[in-house]
């Protein structure tokens, strides 16, 4: 098994390199296989390492050393852990469904073949930063996630807007990666090391100032703040809407944006060791969760909603990690990853359908012409409102409870307040969507349908993952028989943490969250479906509805403070620096020459009489310094 598992991240990267390089003169229908197929079989070795790590433990493989300067090993290795082939398997699997569905989504594209070189290499990346065995592999994926990110963002690059999207993705997460950036740096200096198990290992050998843990375990937050999109590091993502729907899903849900709940997740041993750093952990993920979900609720672009549904879910996610839940806050990465993909792709259906269509206010009544992605969109928007029994059920209860037993009532009623408003955004858009007459013009009631089996199939695998995942870590007291599964498996690299609660406590918590999401999923029906209450257009809004539909004027503030004084300094700088002075000397030496040279030309005029009195002149100066 240890010769395969390199295959694993390169697979993607040889599909990457054939569609590259020969994507543009193949069929669409052989790029789309490739592209696929290498997903596939990545997805198949990582089942194969699932099942030999849960026998058998941990996997190293050591390929070569990059260096050895000044003390500083850079291996290239891999460590397939629990934490790690979990991982693993969310990335291949719904990175293979993504595939697939783009497709169908992408077919009548020309860079389709670009497109599937971009999602492999995206993969690749992906792969890498979550197998390697120490930090600088971690950032290389890190930075190839980001690299990718640019390019598909940006992908359909005719468009300005969608030009400056991916620009400002690439930017902002470059601020977190410094961050991370210097967490390494002092992680090598305290340790010697950045390999994970000499790290971790060597933990209660070494002692440590506790300034100096919590300063490194806030420099990687940064950089997860970055990659995961946390206040106030967020306003990529919602813009990273600019390019295709596979793509929102990709980043969303299975790969890019949970990277920095996996960094966290596998320095749980530093992050242990100061609490001050985890409080500002589940602080800034609070608040992300609350911000980004009030944000949500006066949005009316179809992908905007989830891609605000993400950040928000990201921060419930960090409020998990702060509160030590590591192995809750995993369960949500694997549930968030099903019924986000779904909603995504769906999302990306009813666009087909509409013919590019992405304002909710002019739908209505698609469950009628897209019955398939309307019942997936269904259960997609139950699992993440937390209906219950689907997977966002169990892995949002899990993380309510942790929160109410470590972080107090406080605590859990603000994350529960977030959660709430997940619902009611989430069910706005389900009814405004799906429900009520058609709101759309006659050519794009003319042109809908549902989508083809390339796309449909995917929606309904994932359906079933978003129905049946919570499964996967129910609660002790139900008493289902699979009680914390997924958290025993990540046990031998995240350590149980009891919630310490009674069971009426469970109990009453679980039925107060839940009967508060049934409430609202029906309150939410009866005002969007029987009142018809349809947003008004943006023109006519006003006071907080306005204040919310603008975001907050976040990106305008950040506009103000950053950008435009950045412009200006830029433009002032160019011609000052560059044009006056860095073009100025250039041009002023090969201006002299050329005078100097114009000057010289003078001398040689082709008449005898003066080239003799330059001669004769020669001949006096030499006898001259002679005689001198």
């Amino acid at each position: 098994m240890d010769s395969l598992i390199p295959l694993i991240p390169f697979l993607p990267f040889l599909g990457f390199v054939i569609n590259g390089l020969f994507g543009k003169k193949l069929p669409k229908s052989v790029v789309g296989m490739i592209g696929s197929g290498v997903l596939l079989v990545s997805f198949l070795l990582s089942v194969m390492c699932f099942n030999e790590v849960g026998t058998g433990g941990a996997i190293r493989v050591q390929l070569y050393n990059f260096f050895t300067v000044d003390g500083l090993q850079a291996d290239f290795g891999f460590l397939v852990d629990h934490l790690s082939v979990w991982m693993m398997l969310i990335v291949t699997g719904i990175g293979f469904l993504i595939h697939v569905y783009s497709i169908g989504y992408m077919h009548n594209d020309d860079g389709f073949w670009k497109f599937f070189a971009y999602l492999n290499l995206f993969i690749f990346s992906m792969l890498l930063l979550i197998m390697g065995n120490n930090f600088l592999m971690l950032f290389f994926g890190w930075e190839g996630v980001g690299l990718c990110s640019y390019l598909l963002i940006g992908f359909w690059y005719t468009n300005k807007e969608y030009g400056k999207a991916a620009r400002k993705a690439f930017i902002m997460n470059r601020i977190g990666d410094l961050g991370l950036l210097l967490g390494m740096f002092m992680i090598f200096k305290m340790f010697g090391s950045l390999n994970y198990e000499d790290i971790f290992g060597s933990l209660a050998s070494v002692r440590l100032d506790p300034t100096v843990i919590t300063t490194i375990c806030i420099l990687l937050f940064i950089g997860a703040m970055g990659k995961s999109a946390q206040i106030p590091l967020y306003t990529w993502l919602p813009d990273a809407m600019a390019g295709p729907t596979p793509v929102s899903a990709l980043i969303h849900a299975a790969t890019m944006v949970t990277a920095g709940i996996y960094l966290v997740a596998r320095c749980n041993p530093l992050y242990s060791l100061s609490p001050d750093a985890m409080h500002f952990v589940a602080a800034v993920g609070l608040a992300t969760c609350i911000f980004a979900a009030i944000i949500g609720l006066r949005q009316n672009d179809i992908k905007k909603v989830l891609a605000y549904s993400t950040v928000s879910q990201l921060g419930l996610m960090f409020v998990a990690l702060g509160m030590g839940a590591y192995a809750s806050a995993m369960f949500h990465v694997t549930t968030h990853a099903f019924f986000k993909a779904l909603l995504f792709l769906a999302a990306g259906s009813v666009i087909h359908g509409m013919g590019g269509e992405q304002d909710i206010r002019n739908m209505g009544g698609l469950r009628k012409a897209m019955p398939i992605t309307f019942w997936v969109f269904l259960i997609g928007t139950f699992a993440i409102s937390g209906f219950p029994f689907l997977s966002g059920f169990f892995s949002k209860d899990e993380i309510f409870a942790f929160t109410y037993a470590h972080g107090g009532k406080v605590w859990w009623g603000l994350a529960g307040f977030g959660a709430m408003l997940t619902a009611i955004y989430m069910c706005r858009l389900l009814y405004l969507t799906f429900f009520g007459e058609f709101r759309g013009t006659s050519e794009q009631e003319h042109h809908l349908h549902e989508s083809p089996a390339t796309m449909t199939v995917p929606l309904a695998i994932l359906a079933g993952l978003s129905l049946a995942g919570g499964f996967l870590n129910t609660p002790h007291f139900l008493h289902l028989g699979n009680e914390q599964w997924l958290a025993h498996w990540f046990s031998w690299v995240i350590p149980i943490q009891e919630v310490h609660l009674g069971e009426a406590t469970e109990w009453k918590l679980m039925t107060f969250t839940t009967t508060l999401a049934v409430i609202i999923i029906i309150v939410s029906y009866f005002i969007y479906t029987k009142k018809s209450s349809v947003p008004v257009p943006d023109a006519q809004q006003s006071g907080l509805t306005r204040l919310i539909a603008n975001k907050f004027y976040v990106d305008e503030i950040y506009d103000f403070l950053f950008v435009r004084p950045i412009e200006k300094i830029s433009r002032l700088f160019h011609y000052y620096v560059d044009v006056q002075g860095i073009d100025g000397i250039v041009n002023g030496v090969g201006t002299g020459v050329q005078k100097l040279g114009a000057g010289f030309r003078k001398l040689q005029n082709g008449n005898i009489e003066y080239y003799l009195i330059g001669m004769v002149a020669g001949v006096v100066l030499l006898l001259l310094s002679l005689f001198l």
